[in-house]
């Protein structure tokens, strides 16, 4: 026997509204049965009653058996996968900046990153000081890819910032 039907859903963390979820149901009769024991729906009429009901099912899907791991092994795991505590490329940049832009320049504009592409994103605050780097960019670049690690610096993008 199948059963299909429309049912509401409450609304979700992100929407304002209600949602209509369609589901087919499928009970399939069991004879091995004993008398008295409850009725085994599939998993899918399971999550549907739990749903319905508010309550969590009772093994969620998303979990998974992993094992135990020191925490310092983590938090050493964690630092040199994201490089924390290592000096960057956009650090260096940063802390040469005056010297690389000469400090009129400076005191207006900043680096903010190299983006995935190898542009290094510069945010000026004045046209003046914009059209400047714009001009003297070439001899910019030369500069920052003399410094260590910033060999991989391609370009300049300037942005009124």
């Amino acid at each position: 026997m199948m059963a299909s039907f429309r049912r509401r859903l409450p609304p979700g963390p992100d929407s304002g509204h209600i949602r209509l979820h369609r589901a087919r149901v499928i009970v399939i009769p069991s004879t091995n049965r004993m008398p008295g024991e409850p009725h085994r729906f599939s998993r899918v009429a399971e999550d549907l009653i739990a749903s319905l009901r508010q309550i969590p099912s009772e093994d969620p899907r998303a979990s998974r058996r992993r094992p135990s791991r020191e925490l310092v092994e983590l938090v050493d795991a964690l630092r040199s996968k994201h490089g924390i505590g290592r000096p960057t490329a956009e650090q260096a940049i940063r802390d040469q900046w005056k010297e690389i832009v000469g400090p009129a320049n400076a005191s207006y504009s900043n680096a903010v990153r190299i983006d995935e592409r190898g542009r290094l994103i510069v945010h000026a605050s004045h046209a003046v000081v914009r059209n400047e780097l714009f001009l003297n960019r070439a001899e910019i670049l030369e500069r920052i890819r003399r410094l260590p690690g910033c060999a991989t610096v391609k370009r300049l993008h300037l942005s009124q910032g």
